[in-house]
């Protein structure tokens, strides 16, 4: 089994493959997982899905998708890929 990373040291690997966030990206970041009341694990899928919907990290598309997936009561990676494709995100 994967081991699940926290919100920081997933951001700590993206950082690493090239990915930037400024503190404006990581404010969007902290507020989605408080507005939400998200668990790193599905903050972690969300910001996933919108560096691959948008080929970069916006703020408002992953608090919006971050909304989304709580709404529907996503619980796996797999089921919130299913989801973005299903609304044509990705």
């Amino acid at each position: 089994m994967k081991k699940s990373w926290s919100t920081e040291e997933y951001l700590q690997q993206l950082t690493a493959k090239g990915f930037k966030f400024g503190e404006d990206s990581l404010g969007f970041i902290e507020f989605g997982k408080h507005y939400t009341g998200s668990s790193d694990y599905m903050v972690n899928i969300a910001i996933e899905v919108t560096l691959k919907a948008q080929k970069q990290f916006d703020g408002s598309f992953f608090v919006s998708f971050l909304e989304m997936i709580k709404q529907e009561q996503v619980q796996s990676k797999q089921d919130a890929f299913h989801l973005a494709k299903e609304k044509k995100i990705i």
